[in-house]
């Protein structure tokens, strides 16, 4: 049929979203207010293609709050926007706008776009005496992304979720862009899910479970006016906390930008990931969006219905404010709840992922005036869905409205990136004294968190380093966060790290600061795959990548951000560590037990699962440890609650600035190997198996300053 030549049938009020049906498309939104709506179609994708309007009857095309029409002719690939009109009545939460273009809520992609908003061009409304710039008389049909009609179709070639166990998992943060986009990366596809694709043999090498990845979903790069006041490079936002369009791959990370090719090549690189046995895990952002305060943009939930999308303040007229970004999303209403079910489910079902980590996860526990729930409907609904029941759900348990709820995190099966593990780590490998009790706590499951509710120690994500923060190397490179490269003369980022610079402030030619570095950074990475919990390491940790002491290079896409993946080669020995830490951690069922340690004997042979010594071999005086402690770990399956009896080990942590011997208990019938010692060079520094080497016979391991080493029976 010719274009514009439409006709407008009744069509369905579910499924939400555009749905190809045998004979066209169906199409389905809610507005609650709107007094109209119109949907607008597109010839094609160039700014000036042909727009035809179809104005929606709301005696025929609406049920309830829900309006909905079905066009006949339609295919996948068909573009097309909303307009809603209703009340501009900020005082009541009504902004409603009918000059404004508006992405579906529930769009599948959007194509590439040209601009997102028409700033420095807002038109004031003279009967606002806010002159909130979300006003504007200005149309902007021609210059919003269009959204895309998907065919859902798509040869998984039998592929279905991982859904590895937690206690399994070892979780790799990466960035879809950054990973491969740096020139060294040597793909074809740089900066694109193809780039990841290609990147899978490191992976496999490497021994990650689980690639979690930074926001894919779609949101506006060019959102931030400010450039960087060193090179005068217009700074982006880069990290994607910024949510515009929950249901879309970010189009800028395919390598083909044609309407709808980003779904296909999300779709192909988890299919590809899958096959390597590499889960592939989502940063998602339900907790606020891009459109910002009462200044901000109207890309769309804003116009639909920004009272019911929002936590709105006593005045209407203004936003609650808890995550840091301008805007919260009201979680707890049923069409919002709903609409974050909806986009969980198509993300498991339809694109086959294997978890989420929910970025501010507490703001998914406010009502709707804001106040903390003790049992918020979306998080037990998310809990105890069935579509999710397999599926890794990793809260962030904490917002920027004062909600700290690590380790009190409703909703029953969740996990949550443990910041007290974090924080504990860092400060006892920074030589604080008295810091052994607390990571003793760590190491053992972080059982004053999660043995109060039933959780398990695996429901702890532990990590040292994550995007928001230093590197690895960062942290042993600097005492302070160096950020003014962001714009905001180095006030933004957070200013207390727990770093140590090892008595250098960033690079340094001398070789005794840099094997010290290089030892800490071993130190937090045994530290981490020997803890009960899941661990989580930041992408390029592995080898030693650097923000040059950024420690929030959120707005920075550029070399500060990008992998230098020159340093694999150059810092090869540590990889080389990483790489057998983690084949060592999946060998041993003994790291990876269900249950926390009881520091009872499993199978009567007077042998606890844990033991605790101080350096002399005695019970630990708790309040009196200062830098030194060890640990045993005994391997029988039933300690263990495994299908296999495991080795016997012995831990043993020196923080502090001088040697240290420790005596080593009576291996019983067997006998004690040097496994791990990161006080010692590559390759002796991790031994492979069969190759450990034996220990003095005299009872006595001489543990350098500020190092770790682990002991294994046979």
């Amino acid at each position: 049929m010719a274009f514009g030549d439409f006709t407008i049938e009744k069509g369905s009020p579910l499924p939400m979203g555009a749905t190809l049906t045998k004979s066209g498309v169906n199409f389905s939104i809610f507005s609650r207010h709107a007094k109209a709506i119109t949907l607008a179609l597109f010839e094609n994708d160039t700014p000036d293609s042909a727009c035809k309007g179809l104005s929606l009857d709301p005696k025929k095309n609406r049920t309830g709050d829900v309006w909905h029409c079905h066009i006949p002719g339609l295919e996948a690939g068909a573009l097309y926007l909303y307009k809603a009109d209703g009340p501009f009545q900020p005082e009541k939460g009504f902004r409603f706008n009918q000059y404004k273009a508006l992405l579906d809520p529930y769009a599948k992609a959007i194509t590439d776009p040209l601009y997102w908003d028409e700033k420095g061009a807002y038109m004031y409304n003279p009967g606002d005496p806010a002159l909130d710039l979300s006003f504007s008389y200005k149309d902007n049909i021609y210059t919003l992304p269009r959204c895309v009609v998907i065919d859902d179709a798509f040869d998984w070639q039998g592929d279905q979720p991982l859904n590895y166990p937690l206690r399994f998992s070892v979780i790799y943060e990466t960035h879809v862009r950054g990973l491969t986009k740096h020139a060294s990366s040597k793909v074809c596809h740089p900066g694109t899910y193809k780039g990841v694709v290609e990147k899978i043999p490191f992976f496999k090498e490497l021994g990650v479970t689980s690639i979690e990845f930074l926001p894919i979903h779609e949101f506006n790069e060019e959102e931030i006016n400010r450039e960087n006041p060193e090179t005068g490079e217009k700074l982006s936002n880069y990290w994607g906390y910024s949510t515009v369009s929950f249901f879309a791959p970010k189009i800028s990370y395919s390598s083909d930008r044609t309407p709808g090719a980003n779904v296909r090549e999300f779709k192909e690189m988890v299919r590809e990931l899958h096959k390597a046995g590499l889960e592939v895990i989502l940063d998602v952002v339900f907790n606020h969006t891009a459109e910002g305060n009462e200044c901000g943009p109207t890309y769309s939930f804003r116009g639909l219905d920004n009272s019911i999308y929002y936590i709105l303040d006593g005045n209407r007229r203004y936003y609650k404010n808890y995550s840091g970004c301008g805007n919260t999303v009201n979680c707890n209403n049923t069409v919002v709840h709903n609409l974050i079910m909806d986009c969980l489910h198509y993300w498991v079902i339809e694109m086959h992922v294997d978890g989420f980590r929910f970025d501010l996860g507490s703001i998914l526990g406010r009502n709707q005036k804001g106040n903390v729930m003790d049992n918020p409907p979306v998080l037990e609904n998310i809990a105890e869905d069935p579509i999710l029941r397999h599926t890794k759900i990793i809260a962030e348990a904490w917002d920027a409205g004062g909600a700290y709820q690590v380790g009190w995190f409703p909703g029953g099966r969740w996990a949550e990136w443990n910041d007290k593990y974090r924080d504990n780590v860092r400060m006892y490998w920074r030589g604080d004294p008295f810091e052994a009790r607390y990571l003793a706590t760590r190491l053992s499951g972080s059982s004053d968190l999660y043995l109060r509710d039933g959780r398990k120690p695996f429901h702890s994500i532990n990590f040292i380093t994550s995007h928001d923060g230093f590197t690895m190397n960062d942290l042993v490179s600097y005492d302070g966060k160096h950020n003014e490269e962001n714009g905001e003369e180095n006030r933004d980022g957070n200013g207390n790290n727990y770093s140590f610079n090892t008595g250098v402030e960033g690079p340094t030619n001398d070789i005794t600061v840099s094997m010290m570095r290089e030892r800490l950074m071993k130190n937090f990475f045994t530290t981490l795959m020997l803890s009960l919990g899941t661990p989580m390491i930041l992408g390029g940790d592995e080898f030693g990548r650097t923000q040059r002491g950024n420690n929030n290079a959120y707005c920075q896409d550029n070399e500060i951000s990008w992998y230098d993946w020159s340093l694999l080669e150059k810092n090869s020995g540590l990889f080389r560590f990483v790489k057998e830490l983690i084949a060592f951690r999946l060998r041993h069922p003994g790291f990876m037990r269900p249950e926390f340690f009881t520091g009872k004997d499993g199978r009567y042979n007077s042998a606890p699962d844990i033991t605790w010594f101080d350096e002399k071999g005695d019970m630990p005086g708790w309040d009196k440890l200062e830098y030194c402690l060890a640990l045993r770990l005994e391997g029988s399956k039933a300690n263990n609650l495994a299908d296999r009896d495991d080795n016997d080990f012995f831990i043993m942590f020196n923080s502090g600035a001088e040697q240290s011997p420790f005596t080593v208990p009576d291996a019983k019938s067997k006998k004690w190997f040097r496994s791990i010692d990161t006080a010692l060079p590559s390759p002796d520094d991790i031994l492979m198996p069969g190759m450990e080497h034996p220990i003095p016979t005299n009872g006595i391991y001489l543990m350098k300053p500020r190092s770790m080493a682990a002991l294994i029976s046979r």
